[in-house]
């Protein structure tokens, strides 16, 4: 019986002549634009400036990009100082190879710097750009894809994505498919989105609840696909690192859930002078 399986794209560069146009660099590039889009749509419909989520992603973005890039050299080593390594390719983000822990962590980092320049409430922000940041992640995850990285284990499911014999592990050169992660982290990270958008509105979650929510729902989901992962990764009792960063940053977020619905109901009220305010009609004059 024959299977129709996911192939993988031949190739994850487009040549504009002498200009490489890089995949992996083109879904970080629509992702950032797609979280910038959707946050200030939530940000004005409070009332907000529409120019306020661009501004501190002016610094958010920037920091993301390095704190991913930080993270996944840290934690990945050998590619760049081990024996073989080449430090150099610690500087080519569109190769691949951002970590998401990294990206949050210094993204947050410059948004708190976006915010504080601009007098804005920080949990606010993160409540407003939560959902984008999920479909951002959504869209990226692409890139994993283009690239032909970050696979799960060999399976003969339907939807078993093909890897090229050169981007396969030494152990399973002899296997064509496996699991497609990227996919399933991309489905996973839209109905993260959809449910902190239902979730926001249903229970008027502000102060930083919706912002943790998405956190603590991407991290249920991730530590689930990091069991089906392939690739090298450090390994603590068992677990894989990011693992154990699943769960350190669920129970974080779980908490601050709990600590901010008890201490601040509702949603906060945006400081007047971030407020937008409708132009001044102008009076009739009758002669």
């Amino acid at each position: 019986m024959e299977f129709a399986y996911l192939p993988s794209p031949p190739t994850g560069v487009v040549h504009l002549g002498p200009i490489p146009l890089r995949a992996y660099a083109f879904c970080i590039i629509v992702g950032v634009f797609v979280a910038v889009w959707v946050g200030t749509r939530r940000w004005t419909s409070r009332g907000g400036s529409k120019h306020t989520i661009g501004d501190v992603a002016v610094w958010a973005v920037p920091f993301g990009i390095v704190g991913g890039r930080l993270y996944h050299v840290v934690t990945s080593p050998d590619a760049y100082f081990g024996e073989h390594g080449d430090p150099i390719r610690a500087l080519y983000v569109w190769q691949g190879g951002l970590g998401i822990w990294g990206a949050v962590a210094f993204g947050a980092l410059g948004a708190w710097i976006g915010c504080r320049r601009l007098g804005v409430p920080l949990p606010a922000f993160t409540d407003a750009i939560a959902p984008g940041l999920a479909f951002a992640q959504a869209i990226g995850r692409w890139g994993n894809w283009f690239n032909q990285e970050l696979y799960g284990r060999p399976t003969h499911l339907p939807w078993g994505l093909t890897i090229d014999p050169a981007h396969r592990p030494a152990a399973s050169l002899d296997v064509a498919t496996y699991h497609p992660t990227f996919l399933y982290e991309s489905l996973w990270d839209i109905g993260v989105a959809l449910l902190v958008i239902w979730a926001g509105r249903r229970f008027a979650l502000g102060h930083g609840r919706t912002f943790a929510l998405y956190v603590a729902a991407y991290t249920a989901g991730r530590f689930w696909i990091e069991y089906l992962r392939i690739d090298q990764a450090h390994h603590f009792w068992g677990l894989r690192l990011n693992d154990w960063t699943s769960i350190l940053v669920f129970t974080g977020a779980v908490i601050c859930l709990m600590v901010s619905a008890r201490r601040h109901p509702g949603v906060e009220r945006l400081p007047e002078a971030h407020v937008e305010t409708a132009a001044p009609q102008r009076e009739e004059v009758h002669t």
